[in-house]
């Protein structure tokens, strides 16, 4: 039967993505100043060089601003002013210091599932970020573990489970990301909730991800989390 339950960070818990979109949307603004961003494809630009350089800067605001400013310089042909990469800064300090307001009915969700298994935190990203963000969000009192991790793959949740002295089978996943928190885990032989936010950041749509054992069920708002997690025991124990 499932024992431990774990719940992703941004946009599960909180929203985070629009804060991205919202930066995305003023960086090509600052760059159509300098192109005609139909004829470059601003943002097709933008989410290369960010896939590219993940290696070296992992996600997060940070990785985000060195693209965006990595961006700006090619696209203009170095013709961006100071001025405006200074903007572009901004642009990234804005999303690191945005409120860390929840999803509505979240803690509610998490209290019902904490009530009947172990529940974890594994959130990915910068370490700073996503450890401001989770002391800010009021719920580190309902984790047994907060885990930060810098790539959700098989490889980072074994580790997790390694430390409950748990197999997959005997794990859940809640999250809106099926490439990040849906696919590694059902893999391994565990189980998932998967629960779309409404806006989601091309490169976590980029899986060719299919549930043909029925180790998903879909869930559209918090107050669902719970009674997915029960069919999804149900399910483990059949």
């Amino acid at each position: 039967m499932i024992e431990l339950v774990g719940f992703d960070g941004d946009d599960t818990l909180w929203h985070s993505e629009g804060y991205y979109q919202a930066a995305h949307g003023e960086f090509e603004r600052i760059i159509g100043e300098y192109v005609d961003l139909a004829d470059v494809h601003v943002h097709d630009r933008l989410l290369a060089t960010e896939r590219r350089n993940i290696r070296l800067f992992g996600y997060g605001a940070k990785g985000m601003t060195l693209s965006m400013l990595e961006s700006a310089i090619e696209i203009t042909r170095s013709r961006i002013s100071a001025d405006d990469l200074h903007r572009i800064i901004e642009l990234g300090k804005q999303v690191l210091a945005h409120p860390v307001e929840l999803l509505p009915g979240i803690r509610a969700a998490v209290e019902a599932v904490a009530a009947n298994h172990r529940v974890v935190l594994i959130t990915k990203g910068d370490l700073f970020h996503q450890e401001q963000k989770v002391a800010n969000s009021g719920l580190t009192d309902l984790f047994h573990r907060i885990e930060i991790v810098s790539e959700k793959d098989e490889r980072a949740y074994l580790g997790v489970l390694e430390e409950f002295s748990l197999t997959p089978e005997r794990f859940a996943m809640v999250g809106n990301s099926l490439r990040s928190d849906i696919a590694p885990v059902v893999q391994l032989g565990g189980w998932g909730v998967y629960m779309p936010y409404h806006v989601t950041w091309a490169h976590e749509t980029d899986t060719d991800f299919v549930d043909g054992g029925s180790h998903v069920v879909q869930v559209d708002d918090p107050a669902d989390i719970a009674g997915a997690v029960e069919e999804l025991r149900a399910r483990a124990v059949a």
